[in-house]
């Protein structure tokens, strides 16, 4: 009887370390749970971006497009990105954000440099926080419209540091 108590205690030590060694698994293979990937992550970026919002994401009346059309331009956008068009220059032609969209971002638990204009990533939009720590420097990435994640718009981000 003891030892049928004792082998069913183990029951979830061992279950719980076959779960961390298929996160771990997942996480090679960019796939991982946050608390994995965020020990890999910089502690400090600098990002370029392009928002590409649409009508009522943003308080500007000049943005009319349609949800269909902002996120049919982000989809070119960002070939066009990942196609080495000069970012600086599409960030110029197109966001709905401010010229040159360049923001520091200190990762969590990090404190930021307020001197350098650095954000803290929690007071960012999430998703754009999640695509800028997940790029090396001169990737590119996207970060999808989502009313709870990235409720601007669309974001093409460029990891510049």
């Amino acid at each position: 009887m003891t030892q049928m108590v004792i082998v069913f205690s183990l029951i979830p030590f061992f279950l719980l370390g076959g779960v961390d060694q298929n996160m771990q698994a997942a996480d090679r293979a960019g796939i991982g749970a946050q608390s994995v990937a965020s020990k890999t992550e910089p502690e400090r970026v600098v990002v370029q971006h392009i928002l590409v919002a649409f009508k009522g994401t943003v308080p500007d009346d000049k943005v009319t497009r349609t949800r269909q059309e902002a996120e049919t331009l982000a989809k070119e956008l960002f070939d066009r990105a990942q196609a080495r068009e000069n970012f600086d220059a599409l960030v110029r032609a197109y966001t709905d954000d401010q010229h040159p969209g360049i923001y520091r971002m200190a990762n969590t638990g990090i404190t930021p440099d307020t001197e350098n204009n650095e954000y803290s990533r929690e007071k960012m939009v999430k998703a754009f926080g999640d695509v800028s720590f997940s790029l090396k420097v001169g990737e590119i990435g996207m970060a999808s419209h989502d009313p709870a994640t990235s409720k601007y718009g669309w974001h093409i981000i460029k990891r510049l540091k």
